[in-house]
């Protein structure tokens, strides 16, 4: 029997392509390392909705919930960004699946690989040493309070948080922040809504359990011009939904690319890793996409589901090999890059599969 149960959720665009390298990865890193993991292929997405008429189906769901882990690579199609009324979208799979897996915190890491400072949309000694550690509420706020309506030429969102949904995602930030730099940065918008008021209470009922660690608050739009300005200020940042979901698409900015950058959502059990980039439809089936995020993501997976740290190291060991040897996909690449360097999406996979290196043993 395999050692961990890994549900892989391809999902739209390009997810089937930068999916499929994220699990030949997750297998050479179980032969070199002796462990065993046994893949599930469901449905979620557009490509739910055209096999079964749901964005997450009954079975994808029981899956997910039996799983030790959850890959996902993108949700998404352009059919329906135009399209006010359609009442069942792809999006609408993910949503519901966090909700009913309690995926209720939302990490995602902005790191410089060295290589790429200077693809990013900042000067390179702005964002060469790079770390932050995002923690995004991802169950609650506006995306999911009510009451949710439209009448006529009114329409109603209704963000809402509880002190316990606040206080579950600040302390696994508090706690994160303890093997870090030990600084907890906390973006509401405490000046003008009543439910970032709760917000910034809460944070400091937390704070005074880890007195090692330094709590600054930040009003969402300071936080969205300091992360500009000086974004090696921050170590931990933890936020809510909304507020989350925009600093954290405007930090992988600070990257270079999109395609770098992994994700994990998680709860009390088990957990989603996907990277942040869509499921970018223009170049879905064209083997041009990026899929060093998944891959990176497949790696968050081994060291948070698994704790497995030096096979999650080995993973971004090959990455950062990688870009060491001057490979590029077309979406990192720069007017240096040999034409030869410039990969497609599958001699990218190959490239990291060759810079794993076997386990060490004394």
């Amino acid at each position: 029997m395999a050692d961990k149960q890994i549900v892989v959720l391809a999902g739209d665009g390009i997810g089937p392509e930068v999916t499929t390298w994220a699990k030949k990865v997750l297998s050479h890193i179980g032969e070199q390392y002796g462990h065993s993991f046994e893949f599930s292929e469901q449905l979620i997405g557009h490509a739910a909705i055209e096999a079964t008429g749901s964005p997450l189906p009954d079975d994808t769901l029981a899956a997910c919930k039996g799983a030790d882990a959850i890959l996902l690579g993108a949700v998404g199609d352009p059919r329906y960004d135009n399209d006010p009324s359609a009442k069942v979208r792809p999006e609408q799979g993910l949503l519901k699946i966090r909700k009913e897996l309690g995926l209720y915190t939302n990490i995602r890491p902005i790191q410089i690989f060295e290589e790429l400072a200077h693809s990013s949309s900042l000067k390179a000694e702005l964002v060469s040493g790079v770390d932050i550690l995002f923690f995004r509420e991802l169950t609650g706020g506006i995306y999911f309070g009510q009451p949710r309506e439209r009448s006529g030429d009114v329409a109603i969102d209704t963000m809402r948080y509880s002190k316990m949904e606040v206080r579950r995602i600040a302390e696994k930030a508090f706690k994160s922040a303890q093997n870090r730099r030990k600084v907890v940065h906390s973006v509401d918008k405490a000046n003008v809504l009543e439910s970032s008021r709760l917000w910034r209470e809460t944070v400091n009922e937390v704070a005074k359990e880890y007195p090692d660690v330094q709590l600054e608050h930040m009003f969402i739009d300071n936080a969205a011009m300091q992360l500009i300005r000086y974004p090696k200020q921050f170590d931990v940042v933890v936020t809510g939904n909304m507020f989350g979901d925009i600093l954290t698409d405007e930090a992988s900015q600070i990257t270079g690319s999109l395609g770098m950058l992994p994700s994990a959502s998680i709860g009390d059990s088990v957990g989603i890793y996907e990277p942040i980039h869509g499921s970018a439809p223009d170049i879905a089936g064209q083997n041009k996409a990026n899929p060093l995020a998944t891959i990176l993501s497949a790696a968050l997976l081994l060291d948070i589901s698994f704790d497995m740290k030096a096979e999650s190291q080995g993973i971004i060991h090959a990455v950062d090999q990688v870009l060491k040897d001057g490979l590029r996909t077309v979406d990192i690449k720069d007017e240096n890059t040999k034409p030869e360097n410039i990969l497609s999406t599958d001699a990218m996979g190959e490239a990291v599969l060759a810079r794993i290196s076997p386990l060490v043993t004394t």
